[in-house]
């Protein structure tokens, strides 16, 4: 029972997250933490949303809609966002604009199987995704993976390999060695020939 107790108390006594990632905007600090925000985010601070003061002015808090980011509209051509599913406000905070999120995350036009919680959700990088630009996002298909042809060697035989090339090479500019995992051959009359006359290595 003492430790239900305590365990409750801890509970309790944890920071909300509006305590946690509340922020001064004049002087860049939070005040729980006492840590000022790097030089490089002031601009995305002052300019862009996290992504619960996007949330706090929707109904049912955005539940259903797209959100991206910023640095992944401006690193990747593939849409990256997460489709919100569900949300955890800390009705505490003043203006309702933080607290948790979950939903499935499309990454570089790969959609996730299961539910997560948002991270970064703090962030001064987040965006909405119109309504009309939603489908666009959704019918993305992604180009598929090109196959794996190479493999790196083991270890050693990779030393011996490379040790092999320095004695032959000397100065010279030593490649990595590879393994290919498909060989080109041609099947014909001609191949099974020479086959039977090399004969099997037994």
């Amino acid at each position: 029972m003492a430790r239900k107790i305590r365990a409750y108390r801890e509970l309790k006594s944890r920071p909300r997250e509006s305590q946690k990632y509340g922020l001064d905007y004049e002087t860049m600090k939070r005040p729980h933490t006492g840590k000022v925000l790097p030089v490089l985010a002031w601009q995305d601070v002052r300019r862009e949303s996290r992504l619960f003061s996007l949330l706090a002015g929707m109904r049912t808090f955005g539940v259903g809609r797209l959100f991206t980011r910023k640095s992944w509209l401006e690193a990747d051509t593939e849409p990256s966002y997460w489709q919100i599913t569900k949300v955890k406000v800390d009705y505490t905070s003043e203006n309702m604009d933080h607290g948790r999120a979950w939903g499935i995350l499309t990454y570089k036009g790969k959609q996730e199987s299961e539910v997560k919680e948002i991270d970064k959700v703090m962030y001064h990088d987040w965006r909405l995704v119109p309504k009309h630009i939603e489908q666009q996002f959704k019918d993305f298909e992604p180009l598929p993976e090109p196959p794996v042809t190479y493999a790196p060697y083991p270890p050693l035989l990779r030393a011996m390999i490379l040790g092999k090339q320095r004695k032959a090479g000397g100065s010279a500019v030593i490649k990595e060695p590879i393994l290919p995992l498909k060989r080109d051959v041609l099947l014909n009359k001609d191949y099974f020939r020479r086959q039977e006359q090399e004969g099997t290595a037994v």
